[in-house]
Formats: C-alpha cells, sequence, structure tokens
C-alpha cells in the first residue's frame, strides 16, 4: 500500500501567512497580530483534543479536526516548530511546546542542522535529525510502518516538501483574516495547480479549506 506525505490541518490567514517572524518563548508564532485566529476553528470543534469542556461544533470543521489522526504512522516538522531555540542547542531541558502529552503519540522527526538525543515524552517520540526533504521522509516512512506520513509545518518545512515535489496531499485551511507580513506558504493558492488538484469547500465557521491532490 503506498503511504502518502500528508499535510493537514495547516492554517494560513486570506494573505496566505501561516506565522510571524521574530519566533520566541513567548511568541511561538513570531509576530503575528492574534495568531490564535488561524486555528480557533479547529478549537471550536467538539473533536479538538485539548477541549477540557462539553460541547463543541459539528459539522465540516469537526470532520477536519478528527481526521488529523487517521492512519498517521509519524510526523516530520521544522525545528521553529519544536521550538524557538537557533544554533547549536543549549539547553536539552526543553522537550518542546506541549508538555507531558504531546498531541502527536507517533515518532516525530524534528529538521535541524544540530542533532540531538532522541527522547519520549506520553507516546510520541521526538528524533532530531539532519538531511534533505528525501532523505528525512525515508526516515519517517520507516517508522510510521506502512501508516502515512503526516508533515506537520511549519511554513518554510512545507515549502521544502513542496520544492521537493514530495508532497502527496494538502488540507490547509484558510481564515478569513489578513495578517499582512510574516511566513507566507504561497501568493496564490493556483501556484500550486500545475501539480495538484484542488476542490474548495467553504465552512460555515469562516474557514475555506482547501484540498489539493496530486494530479
Amino acid at each position: 500500500m503506498t503511504q502518502l506525505l500528508r499535510v493537514q490541518n495547516f492554517n494560513v490567514s486570506s494573505d496566505g501567512v501561516g506565522a510571524g517572524e521574530n519566533q520566541s518563548l513567548d511568541r511561538p508564532f513570531g509576530d503575528a497580530d492574534r495568531p490564535e485566529r488561524l486555528f480557533s476553528w479547529a478549537g471550536a470543534t467538539a473533536s479538538w483534543p485539548m477541549r477540557t469542556d462539553p460541547g463543541g461544533s459539528r459539522g465540516l470543521d469537526d470532520y477536519f479536526t478528527r481526521d488529523f489522526a487517521r492512519n498517521i504512522g509519524a510526523e516530520i516538522m521544522g525545528r521553529n516548530k519544536f521550538g524557538p531555540q537557533r544554533g547549536p542547542w543549549q539547553d536539552h531541558e526543553w522537550r518542546g511546546w506541549w508538555g507531558d502529552e504531546p498531541p502527536f503519540r507517533t515518532p516525530v522527526f524534528v529538521m535541524t542542522h544540530h542533532e540531538r538525543p532522541s527522547f519520549t515524552l506520553g507516546d510520541t517520540t521526538f528524533h532530531f535529525v539532519g538531511g534533505d526533504p528525501a532523505t528525512v521522509l525515508e526516515l519517517a516512512r520507516e517508522a510510521a510502518d506502512g501508516k502515512d506520513v503526516r508533515l506537520g509545518g511549519g511554513v518554510t518545512t512545507v515549502r521544502q516538501f513542496l520544492d521537493a515535489d514530495l508532497v502527496d496531499t494538502l488540507h490547509v485551511a484558510v481564515s478569513p483574516v489578513e495578517l499582512g507580513s510574516g511566513l507566507r506558504l504561497w501568493e496564490s493558492p493556483d501556484e500550486l495547480l500545475d501539480r495538484f488538484h484542488l476542490e474548495v469547500v467553504p465552512s460555515p465557521s469562516g474557514v475555506t479549506h482547501h484540498l489539493f491532490w496530486r494530479r
């Protein structure tokens, strides 16, 4: 069975920005203005994994939230998604933004020029690996044990894999807000139409779901 590389529930603004620049410990999404506006649609659903109270919306947005972990055996992320440090690791006590129970529950391959020992939190094991996108994808596919691999981001990492023509499907949730500046996934989703089919599905929440799959 073919193992897909999937981008899922990736959030951008209406002008294609997925995060601000100048990331820091206190500002995981950089200097973007109110970045929570990009993913509030998912947090409002009944299936949001960090939900602590009953309720939440059902329907289209909830379907995509529930689909996040379906048939995923490993994740790839860039170092900036893991944390704000740059250069050689100064503090091995830092173990990511997610606390003792990260939501991934699979092997996670963090792309970095500065490798460090792997560690496990809950059901998630983080591996810190160098190499080009194809090399890292091969490692992730082996660890995924026949399941698909999720490409988690951030923006720069998704662009690297798109440029290497390794992505099989993308789900990009476009929120009806403009951020103006920052790390941009695209100027227009039409940029991908030479390689992907596209279906655009509006949601009552105001988010527009863009679904891409290979031609």
